[in-house]
Formats: C-alpha cells, structure tokens, sequence
C-alpha cells in the first residue's frame, strides 16, 4: 500500500496536471474549488487522472453524492437537513464535514472538499 505521502505526491500531480496549478498552490488544507479553482468539468478530469495514477475505479456519486444535494428529502430552502448530513457522512467518511455542518448550505458544498479530503478518499480506495 503507498504511504500518506506518496498518495499526496501523486494527487498533487493529477491537480497540477488538470487544473494547471503551481505545486506550491497544492497543500493539503486547500479547498479545491475556493483555493485551486477547480470547476465541474475539472473534476471529471481529476477523477481520469487519480484512476490511471494509483490503478483505482472510482464511481462519480462516491466521490460527488450531488443525488443527495439535489434530492427534495434531504435538502430544504437550500439547505442539506439532518438526514441529509447524515446521508453525506456516511457516503463521504473521507471528508471533513464539520465546517459544512455548521451551515449546510447547498451551494457552499463546493467549496467543502480539500486535497488532504482527495488524499483520504484515495487511501479508503486503496486499502
């Protein structure tokens, strides 16, 4: 199994390499939307990229439960409701949703997923 470090060094190249980011931009507490730009589209070259860097498959909603974020019994005046959180934890273990818990605004969910979240979700993958 790669180590921590080898997994980061790795996502680091897929984010430099899609979103065209210097390698110091890459650091683990930043936002991959709000810090290193990324858009939707990115994401699905990101996902190219992390699958062919460690050998993985990784299925869209795992990474991205928008079915949760867009789906009337978990969100409501925009805003993610408890079993909605509890939907989002259990699907995303990988991320760090304390921040987002605070106030669940749907379209703040962007801005939610950092590398060291990327790193995490590979290691899950991996192990």
């Amino acid at each position: 199994m790669a180590s921590a470090e080898e997994i980061f060094e790795k996502v680091r190249e897929a984010l430099v390499e899609a979103l065209g980011v210097d390698d110091d931009e890459v650091t683990p507490e930043a936002t991959m939307v709000g810090d290193l730009g990324a858009e939707s589209i990115d994401f699905l070259d990101i996902v190219f990229r992390l699958e062919k860097a460690f050998e993985i498959e990784i299925p869209r909603a795992e990474l991205f439960p928008e079915d949760i974020l867009t789906n009337a019994e978990y969100v409501e005046d925009g805003k993610v409701n408890a079993n909605g959180l509890a939907e989002l934890k259990k699907r995303m273990a990988f991320a760090d949703l304390t921040k987002f818990e605070k106030n669940p605004v749907v379209s703040d969910f962007g801005n939610l997923l950092t590398v060291s979240d990327m790193c995490n979700f590979v290691a899950t993958k991996l192990a």
